[in-house]
């Protein structure tokens, strides 16, 4: 294993003070427990969003805090929910007393975790609403999950429910919003390596050099099925075909495409890999009105990518497009 680390327990605290180190003026981290809100948290009357996971997925969620997106992160261990305390402490700072929208990816130590910090913040009389994103097409039930894994919705919904959050909706319309991108969204990924955990030091499955696992999860759950590699542009329909069939997508529909690498993968094949997209798409006779391109929910060093298609509507659009300004993510004033 080679990687830039010191002590492999404590990847999680340095890199945290790093990134504190590298945003002050959008973030302020805090360490046990540990989590990160943005600058001006909280902001009075405006509904609080937070989310968070195991760390790993980076820039996932730390690096979308800030005006326009979240409130507030809170990085796990690696690939590990983060605790009860970490989230309640989350909660707490960033209250405006408009509520808290907590958005949580589908996987079942979240999804505990969550539900119970939001019961311990609604008891000291914190108005919680939580949506749970549930997006990947590639299983129903995993090692993780009960129904679909949360993967790459989570951020388009991060980015929407933070910008009606910034315009000032009240959080029932803020979670509403939430559960509609769920319910718009369609994901699948692959692999054609596995990833590494720093304090375990191997890589996580063995992968043949002439393969590669497609459905795979963010954690380096199996997926639908191992398979010989191929060109991308059977990769991509790979990925695309069973999304486009389960929504379903129609001819006429307007979608935000994402393709999203997981941390091991190039630009230069990332962009292929979009171009290949827009094929498949333009051959259904479905408009590609936005995109993301990029590395935004990763999977430590795996190589590999992501598909995630948004069905937009107007309203969806508008809130895409309103600025955010995050250490990760940024356009608009």
């Amino acid at each position: 294993m080679k990687k830039l680390i010191n002590d492999p327990e404590q990847v999680v605290d340095e890199a945290l003070r790093g990134f504190a180190a590298a945003h002050p003026d959008l973030v302020r981290v805090f360490f046990a427990p540990n989590y990160v809100v943005r600058a001006d948290a909280p902001v009075s009357g405006k509904v609080g969003i937070v989310s968070g996971g195991g760390s790993g997925h980076e820039p996932m969620h730390a690096g979308f805090v800030g005006p326009g997106m979240l409130d507030a992160a809170c990085p796990g261990a690696i690939f590990t929910s983060p605790t009860p305390d970490q989230i309640l402490a989350a909660i707490q700072a960033i209250d405006g007393g408009a509520g808290v929208l907590p958005l949580i990816k589908n996987y079942a130590g979240d999804v505990l975790n969550f539900e119970m910090a939001a019961e311990l913040a609604q008891a000291e009389g914190i108005e919680v609403e939580a949506v749970v994103i549930a997006d990947d097409v590639a299983v129903q039930d995993s090692l993780y999950t009960a129904g679909r894994r949360g993967v790459g919705a989570t951020v388009l919904a991060e980015k929407i429910c933070g910008a009606a959050a910034q315009a000032g909706r009240p959080l029932a319309e803020v979670a509403d919003l939430g559960r509609r991108v769920n319910a718009e969204a369609r994901s699948m990924g692959m692999a054609l390596t596995s990833c590494t955990v720093p304090h375990v030091g191997r890589p996580t499955f063995d992968l043949p050099e002439n393969e590669m696992e497609i459905g795979i999860g963010i954690h380096g759950e199996p997926g639908r099925r191992r398979v010989p590699l191929a060109p991308a542009a059977e990769i991509a329909a790979m990925l695309a075909e069973p999304i486009l069939g389960d929504l379903p997508f129609r001819r006429g529909d307007r979608v935000l495409a994402f393709v999203d690498g997981l941390g091991g993968t190039p630009l230069i094949e990332l962009y292929l890999m979009f171009d290949e997209l827009t094929k498949i798409c333009a051959g259904q006779g479905i408009a590609i009105a936005r995109n993301l391109v990029g590395n935004y929910m990763t999977s430590l060093d795996m190589a590999g990518c992501s598909f995630t298609l948004l069905r937009l509507d107007d309203e969806l659009i508008r809130l895409w497009d309103a600025p955010v300004h995050t250490p990760a993510l940024r356009w608009g004033r």
